[in-house]
């Protein structure tokens, strides 16, 4: 297998990684989050741990998508390719941030006996998950992906339908982010669920292709490395 090939598998399995462990975060986070009354359900405490663990692996996918890529997208603009690495780390820190907050609640929602006081840094902290649910799985990933498609579609790394899901993606998830900024829905929400299936697509589409087939898609194409 030619260094190529193993960057490209490597790369798809990453965002393959991505999506499983972003999505089980999301699951595994909603009792806790979800709590009216501040009080944890049974076994949320245990859930949120794992969705923790979740999103920890997440992070380390998200920053290893940037950095498995960086030495083929180089040659095809290293300025964009240290803007796509770099972007995908400050995507990754934004998560961590929101790992911690989901921590700290954890902590806090423990304490049965904790004075009604609390109450105001217990919806602190949801605020400061949602907020980085917003700013690094929204509107980060979708400058994220407009830098990798525009990339892979100029360079022909993969088959250009692939990309220009990613092309339309971006933009609209990043817009949606912007919409839920300004109050015009929530967050999980039927609008913002459809804003982020094009992307979701992209993902998907550009991991299969990378584990399957690697880099440069059709007929006549230059094959990356040649």
């Amino acid at each position: 297998m030619s260094p190529d090939r193993r960057t490209a598998v490597a790369a798809g399995s990453l965002f393959l990684l991505t999506e499983v462990a972003a999505i089980a975060g999301a699951v595994l986070y909603r009792p806790l989050l979800g709590a009216a009354d501040g009080r944890l359900p049974q076994g949320a405490d245990t859930r949120a741990l794992l969705g923790v663990l979740c999103e920890v692996v997440l992070v380390v996918a998200v920053a290893g998508t940037g950095a498995a890529l960086f030495p083929v997208l180089r040659r095809h603009g290293e300025g964009l390719a240290l803007g796509y690495a770099f972007g995908r780390l400050l995507e990754a820190a934004v998560i961590a941030l929101g790992i911690v907050s989901v921590l700290a609640l954890v902590t806090l929602r423990r304490d049965a006996g904790a004075p009604d006081g609390a109450a105001g840094a217990d919806a602190a902290l949801v605020a400061v998950h949602d907020w980085t649910f917003l700013l690094g799985p929204n509107i980060a990933l979708g400058l994220n992906t407009v830098l990798l498609a525009y990339l892979a579609y100029r360079a022909r790394l993969v088959p250009r339908f692939i990309a220009v899901l990613g092309l339309v993606g971006g933009p609209l998830i990043c817009a949606s982010a912007v919409a839920v900024m300004f109050g015009a829905y929530a967050q999980l929400s039927v609008a913002g669920s459809m804003a982020a299936l094009p992307v979701f697509a992209w993902e998907l589409g550009l991991a299969g292709r990378l584990i399957v087939k690697g880099f440069g898609p059709g007929p006549g194409a230059v094959q990356v490395g040649r």
